[in-house]
């Protein structure tokens, strides 16, 4: 089995299920007492939205760079960075290490397609929804059309992000909001939806919704895990 490095802590709210997918993953393939071979790099989150929030977006990636770095030498084969957002500095991490870095978009992508859905809609951070970094991959390297909230809903659901589901935060009020917003999207045409943030899910589950969800974080963690356990 091959060892994984978690670069996480953006939040550490979304970083837990990371953890417990992996392992239970592990569990299942291989049964007994087994669990993955982990390395983790928790972050301070403070520090990465500070960045996040003044556009430095190459500080961030020396930042997540450096610690990618440090996983590598830690023993770690393979990296998971364990959030959408900062996959806008991917190219930055992953050219700083000789290890593979598993990018969260593409086992997202490929569940989203193996399911029979060509139109999604993504909800996430407003970096996320609004630059090119994912929709792009998405859309160019397979072959989705991507839709996102209008200036509103993005406004809506980037604020609950940070204000409560990282904070841990989990209101009533707030699932109904996202549930409006995946309505509309679903009005234009979304078959599906993609849970683009990995705190989304502390939120929404599929029984809250009529259209079938795509979990980023799970469908990450499995694939991490499936990596690993793969010769």
């Amino acid at each position: 089995m091959k060892t994984l490095g978690l670069l996480g802590g953006m939040s550490w709210e979304s970083t837990l299920p990371y953890y417990r997918h992996i392992n239970t993953t592990v569990q299942q393939r291989l049964g007994g007492l087994h669990s993955a071979r982990i390395v983790l790099y928790s972050m301070d989150f403070h520090d990465i939205e500070q960045l996040q929030r003044a556009n430095q977006w190459d500080q961030a990636g020396v930042v997540l760079a450096d610690a990618a770095r440090r996983l590598e030498a830690g023993g770690a084969d393979g990296l998971v960075l364990c959030t959408n957002t900062m996959h806008k500095v991917a190219g930055q991490i992953a050219q700083s290490v000789s290890i593979p870095l598993l990018h969260i978009a593409d086992p997202t992508a490929d569940a989203i397609k193996a399911a029979g859905h060509a139109t999604v809609g993504l909800l996430g951070t407003r970096f996320t929804m609004e630059q090119d970094f994912y929709r792009a991959r998405l859309e160019t390297q397979h072959g989705l059309r991507v839709l996102i909230p209008d200036d509103t809903d993005r406004a809506t659901v980037h604020r609950i992000i940070y204000e409560e589901l990282c904070r841990g935060c989990i209101r009533d009020a707030s699932r109904t909001a996202y549930l409006s917003v995946i309505q509309r999207l679903m009005d234009r045409g979304a078959q599906a939806i993609i849970l683009g943030c990995t705190e989304i899910s502390l939120l929404l589950e599929p029984k809250d919704v009529d259209a079938p969800l795509f979990d980023t974080t799970y469908l990450h963690a499995v694939h991490a895990a499936e990596w690993a356990l793969h010769p």
